[in-house]
């Protein structure tokens, strides 16, 4: 199974503290606790303790979570939950919010702007804990954002219990977080090759798995089967579930398989659709090695790159694209 192998965003080391949500105290609470801190955002990024960037031997970067004290304002605020483990910084139980910046007070905490990191660039080196802390708050953050009217009348929403709920001014409707599934998907010939695409935007050897949205009212079986066939032109059987890996882009849950050429179709020739995907290739280890310095794979924070190596049997040589 992915999950196994160290899958980034997939362990949960954050006890989320549901029952506290509603307790209409709940910020004053948290900001008399000594031990809450605050994960700060701005336009998707955050701030990594620098002593730890540059990537000293065996030491991973971790967040640089705030006191209350040196967060005095901020356009969102959710409550995380509680750590169930300890880092350098932060004992067991601490307590997490998120608080989402204007660009002036980003500029009151971290003036400067390299300081600031994004999930995909630094979220594969990050521990567990602190990978999970970002995933969840930067799926929230993207959620409010697209939700600040009521999607039934338009009106505005506040935001209630700890920043988990949206609610309509106008009829008091309620409107959760969403998490759209999505699978991703390593397809396999009967030479044991697997099938990669490439999307117009991309360099000219940079190369994924095949992705796509779960659609109303099917099974993610189902979905592995149709999304081959529209980006592909080729037809799959036996979807085998392999692991699943929240991704924040915007709030979606990225399923992971693989799946086998349906040898009733073997015939059929691997066919760009020519919007999402615009080039294929069916690639043998073998092509891996050949092109390790030229080739593109996605980065170690993803979980196609996790697909890939579980297909290659470990590490990739080649170049990540992202």
């Amino acid at each position: 199974m992915l999950d196994r192998l160290n899958l980034p965003f997939a362990v949960s080391n954050l006890d989320r503290d549901y029952l506290m949500r509603d307790d209409a105290e709940l910020f004053d609470l948290l900001w008399q606790n000594p031990l809450t801190r605050v994960l700060v955002l701005h336009e998707g990024k955050t701030l990594l303790h620098e002593n730890q960037v540059s990537g000293v031997a065996g030491v991973s970067p971790e967040l640089r979570l705030m006191t209350v004290e040196q967060v005095t304002s901020a356009q969102l605020r959710v409550y995380l939950g509680k750590t169930l483990v300890e880092s350098t910084f932060e004992p067991v139980e601490s307590p997490i919010v998120l608080a989402v910046l204007s660009k002036n007070s980003a500029e009151l905490v971290e003036p400067d702007p390299s300081r600031w990191h994004q999930l995909k660039r630094s979220g594969a080196g990050l521990s567990e804990r602190d990978a999970e802390i970002y995933v969840q708050a930067l799926a929230l953050a993207n959620w409010h954002a697209s939700h600040v009217y009521c999607p039934k009348c338009g009106m505005p929403t506040s935001i209630t219990s700890g920043g988990w709920v949206r609610t309509c001014f106008n009829e008091n409707y309620e409107v959760f977080p969403r998490t759209d599934p999505a699978i991703i998907v390593s397809v396999l010939d009967d030479q044991d090759r697997i099938l990669l695409g490439s999307q117009g935007t991309w360099g000219e050897n940079r190369w994924s798995v095949l992705a796509g949205f779960v659609e109303p009212g099917e099974s993610l079986n189902h979905a592995v089967v149709r999304e081959v066939f529209e980006e592909a032109g080729v037809r799959v059987i036996n979807p085998e579930y392999l692991g699943s890996q929240a991704w924040p882009y915007p709030h979606s849950l990225m399923v992971g398989f693989r799946a086998q050429i349906d040898p009733k179709h073997a015939h059929m020739t691997a066919t760009p659709d020519g919007e999402e995907i615009v080039k294929l290739r069916w690639f043998s280890r073998a092509d891996f090695v050949a092109e390790a310095d030229s080739l593109q794979l996605p980065g170690k924070a993803s979980i196609s790159r996790a697909i890939i190596e579980h297909w290659y049997g470990g590490p990739l040589p080649t170049l990540e694209a992202w």
